[in-house]
């Protein structure tokens, strides 16, 4: 019989990998101990590896960050959790200024490969300072790789990556996602540096991008298009927005001839203009049928109203109807 886990899970067993086998890890944050900060993710490491191990501290995001940023430049390989990535912003000196820096300004001679956890904590009418990803933020930045898991497997497999690396790494995971279930399998440890956009559906109609949780709506809309209307969708999930590799997309854009891409985040300087402009700069857009489109969330802060929420966030609905568009 197989055996299935969870997004959730997956982030378990992560930190088990870690904790087990690199004595130099250790977890900082807030609420580490609690499942209402964490969900399931970090359920009783405190109790199994030692409080000295899985630390939980008063809040203080520049102060936690910052010891964080310090450890790992005297040796460490730690990892800060910012349990929602919108109060994260109170230590982005410590992530941009320095972590980031740290390695060019050295010459290379001395690195800070600490990981930065920020979980995506939104719906249920929190609004719009508890509600945010900022993820095209943290792209934008050189020397800081960004990397938001849609799988269950990556969840656990690039967490464990992000650890090993030595340059810092944002680390985004959405508590959308916790729930979501595949079938087991064992770790696989891979560099950062060799991570690609994984190709999870085959098609010749659109080819499809998406990332994290928008990934997950990318998918169930092509099973239902393919169904509906026989439009089949080359699907990529991005999974590593920094450093950005596209040409598997590329190669599929030019068998397709269309592109469209679902981001989670604001359309204004965000990850679908990115990638979308990072494969008209390198093919011959006469191959086109039709023009590239993205979905993004509205360029305005996140609503209270639960009503409101319902038109602000993007639906499975909303990309169907792009896909029989697109392919006109």
């Amino acid at each position: 019989m197989k055996k299935t886990t969870n997004y959730a899970a997956g982030i378990l067993e992560a930190y088990e990998y870690l904790l087990s086998n690199h004595k130099e890890f250790f977890i900082i944050g807030q609420g580490l101990w609690s499942p209402w900060y964490v969900g399931a993710t970090m359920t009783d490491l405190d109790k199994k590896f030692g409080t000295e191990r899985v630390i939980d501290c008063p809040i203080s995001e520049l102060a936690t960050t910052g010891a964080t940023v310090g450890a790992a430049v005297c040796g460490y390989r730690p990892m800060i959790v910012h349990p929602r990535v919108d109060f994260m912003l109170l230590a982005v000196d410590q992530i941009v200024t320095q972590a980031a820096k740290w390695r060019h300004m050295f010459g290379g001679n001395s690195s800070a490969p600490a990981t930065f956890r920020a979980i995506i904590n939104r719906g249920g009418e929190q609004g719009a300072q508890h509600s945010q990803s900022l993820h095209s933020w943290f792209a934008h930045i050189p020397g800081l790789k960004v990397v938001m898991p849609y799988t269950a497997k990556d969840a656990r497999d690039l967490m464990i990556s992000s650890v090993l690396s030595d340059d810092p790494v944002m680390f985004i995971d959405d508590r959308w996602l916790y729930e979501k279930e595949e079938e087991y399998t064992e770790i696989e440890i891979i560099d950062l540096n060799d991570v690609k956009p994984q190709k999870l559906r085959n098609g010749n109609d659109v080819t499809i991008v998406g990332l994290s949780y928008t990934s997950l709506l990318c998918e169930k809309a092509c099973q239902s298009i393919e169904i509906s209307h026989k439009i089949t969708c080359d699907f990529f999930d991005i999974r590593v927005l920094n450093p950005l590799k596209i040409d598997d997309i590329l190669e599929s854009v030019k068998k397709t001839g269309r592109l469209l891409v679902v981001d989670g985040d604001w359309e204004s300087c965000g990850m679908a203009s990115e990638i979308i402009t990072s494969v008209l700069e390198k093919i011959d857009v006469k191959i086109l049928n039709n023009s590239p489109k993205r979905i993004t969330l509205p360029n305005a802060p996140a609503p209270t109203s639960k009503v409101l929420e319902q038109q602000y966030y993007i639906k499975e609905s909303e990309i169907m109807d792009a896909l029989i568009q697109i392919t006109k």
